[in-house]
């Protein structure tokens, strides 16, 4: 594993698991800068590219689903920064997102230190959903409550790594509240001692050919999402 340079390099080393976190990329992976993400025609051309390896999907699905991906590792690194104390910048100019094959969002990398992570995650947010949401010739609303979903996973994803999930999660509401509208608030829920997302969003992976229902799917019933997160809890 090939650390990212700067200082994400010292937020990566503590933290288990960074690669799966969206902290380092594959050493084939291609980058580009977040900054590029603004620019409504780049995003569309890599939503296209991404609904190619997905079937072909209607705008709307592809847009929803690239977003889905794309918001996780977008997110990590400032994430990252907040939890370990190296506040990590999340401006878009500082700022590379990085693809696997099929045009699949794998990383992030900020590469300068931040100073108002709140401001700076509504700046990046704002540039890119307004793209997202003009690639997929929909509205910004549910890309904005895919991108709380984000943030509250990762948070979550960062608890569980330094084994805080409690106190991690705890700073989801406060930052998304800094934030401020049109994001969400992010929610959780307990369930058999082991704490979940409690969904905003759908990302809309079950539009895709053969695509299936997350297990905590917001479009799910009640007591059947009680059911599989129980399930899943015993993993943990």
């Amino acid at each position: 594993m090939t650390l990212p340079p700067g200082p994400q390099a010292a937020v990566a080393a503590r933290l288990p698991g960074a690669a799966g976190l969206g902290l380092v990329a594959p050493p084939s992976a291609a980058s580009i800068p977040v900054a590029a993400l603004a620019d409504p025609a780049r995003t569309a051309g890599l939503v296209a590219a991404r609904a190619r390896a997905l079937g072909r999907p209607e705008p709307r699905v592809a847009a929803t689903v690239w977003w889905y991906s794309a918001s996780a590792v977008l997110l990590a690194p400032p994430l990252a920064g907040l939890v370990t104390g190296v506040p990590l910048s999340a401006r878009p100019a500082d700022l590379s997102l990085s693809f696997a094959s099929g045009g699949l969002p794998v990383a992030a990398t900020s590469s300068a230190l931040g100073s108002e992570l709140a401001a700076e995650l509504r700046e990046t947010l704002t540039a890119v959903v307004g793209a997202v949401a003009e690639a997929g010739r929909m509205r910004e609303a549910p890309l904005w409550a895919v991108a709380t979903d984000s943030l509250a996973a990762g948070l979550l994803g960062l608890g569980r790594a330094l084994r805080d999930v409690p106190g991690i999660t705890a700073l989801a509401a406060p930052l998304a509240a800094a934030i401020g509208t049109p994001l969400p608030v992010p929610r959780y829920v307990d369930v058999g001692g082991a704490r979940f997302v409690r969904r905003a969003s759908c990302c809309l992976v079950y539009e895709l050919p053969g695509g299936p229902l997350c297990t905590s799917c917001p479009r799910r019933l009640p007591a059947e999402r009680q059911v599989l997160l129980e399930r899943a809890a015993a993993r943990f």
